[in-house]
């Protein structure tokens, strides 16, 4: 599940590698790649409760080796688009792939782990993105300096053809097979959109990790078009950003399963880790002020490391709250949530860009956190007034 979602994150994050250097060879301006961008996202957000309600139902086992399939050839598509549009429909049928790859590690996790381990298991499986993003440069940039983007994206399906054979070996493990009938206890019907407590858990982790795709597709254009850094520049930093990330998960996963194994976890500790964590992505607000490349990097880890908070909390929360026999569905929703967000804000964002208007990108991307975490208790406020119990 790590390579997967490193496999994922690899696929989707040349295209914000490269820009620079495809815009320039295009023509194209900051608000088409905006465009393409949003085409991946509402493709992801179709994908993910779609393909989160088939592996809860038919395991990974299967489910993942047609997902992959369909992404591996989006990716290489990329190498023979030359409009926004062509660009666009390659985008999104890399997004409805890999809308299984967070689905499927909460599912394996689930499925493979006790209660006390999950939070961990979810930050490996999930831990891959954050790698993908570190290694993209490192791995991609060489080969696009030599043999141009559009090899990049030949490249990546080689990459996926790699994964497949190995999956092939893996997945002879029963486990990942459709699930047993063994739950942590008695059934609970998949929770629907009409709960608000699932709204809640979808604002958390759509806000709340809008910061990860905002720096992973718009640190690129800044720091070039900002800061001056060219091609060869990008491809030696852009790695530190999710390295922030990477630790986060981690982090976060390690700080859930210590209070789950103290038996201390429950809503008011959830509660205080994300206001505390919307406290902490304010600072992000502050980047475009700095001048040095170091100090600008900083932040950007930070924020990162932040933003994976909200996601390992939020999912901690919301499995917490539900049978985690739908814990793929669940997942699915929520980075969902996040694809939609993000499907929205990037062509604003872009448009920011295009003018620079840094200051305001990167404020509105400082808030975001705050607005999920105001969302989530003002739902958890009306449920508790609703039914006179503490949320």
């Amino acid at each position: 599940m790590t390579l997967l979602s490193l496999l994922s994150y690899v696929d989707r994050n040349v295209l914000a590698l490269l820009s620079k250097m495809i815009l320039d060879d295009t023509g194209l301006n900051a608000q088409s790649y905006g465009l393409m961008i949003s085409a991946f996202q509402v493709a992801y957000l179709v994908g993910n409760p779609t393909w989160g309600r088939a592996l809860d139902r038919f395991g990974v086992r299967s489910g993942l080796v047609l997902a992959v399939a369909i992404w591996t050839c989006a990716s290489v598509s990329h190498a023979f688009a030359t409009t926004a549009v062509t660009f666009a429909l390659a985008r999104a049928a890399l997004g409805f792939g890999e809308g299984a790859t967070f689905p499927g590690g909460l599912r394996t996790a689930t499925q493979t782990l006790h209660p006390h381990e999950r939070s961990r298991g979810v930050a490996l499986a999930y831990s891959g993105g954050s790698l993908g993003a570190i290694a993209t440069p490192i791995l991609v940039n060489p080969i696009a300096l030599h043999w141009g983007w559009r090899g990049a994206f030949v490249f990546t399906g080689l990459l996926g053809a790699g994964w497949l054979a190995l999956w092939a070996l893996i997945s002879r493990d029963s486990r990942l097979g459709a699930p047993t009938s063994k739950r942590d206890g008695p059934a609970r019907a998949r929770p629907g959109l009409r709960d608000s407590s699932v709204w809640g858990f979808m604002a958390a982790y759509a806000f709340g990790g809008l910061p990860l795709g905002f720096v992973m597709y718009g640190a690129p254009i800044h720091l070039g078009r900002g800061l001056g850094c060219d091609q060869t520049t990008l491809g030696h930093v852009l790695w530190i950003p999710p390295l922030g990330w990477e630790v986060g998960y981690f982090f976060w996963g390690w700080i859930v399963d210590r209070a789950a194994r103290r038996g201390t976890i429950g809503p008011r500790v959830f509660r205080q880790s994300l206001a505390l964590l919307a406290v902490l992505a304010l600072p992000l607000a502050a980047t475009p002020t700095l001048r040095s490349l170091a100090a600008v990097l900083g932040l950007l880890f930070f924020a990162m490391f932040v933003a994976a908070g909200f996601v390992i909390v939020s999912l901690a929360e919301t499995i917490r709250s539900h049978a985690s026999e739908h814990g793929g569905y669940l997942a699915g929703l929520g980075a969902g949530s996040w694809s939609g967000l993000m499907a929205l804000a990037m062509p604003v964002f872009g448009r920011l860009f295009d003018r620079g208007a840094y200051g305001m990108a990167y404020a509105m991307a400082a808030a975001a956190p705050a607005i999920g975490w105001a969302t989530w208790r003002g739902l958890a406020a009306m449920r508790e007034r609703q039914s006179g119990v503490p949320a």
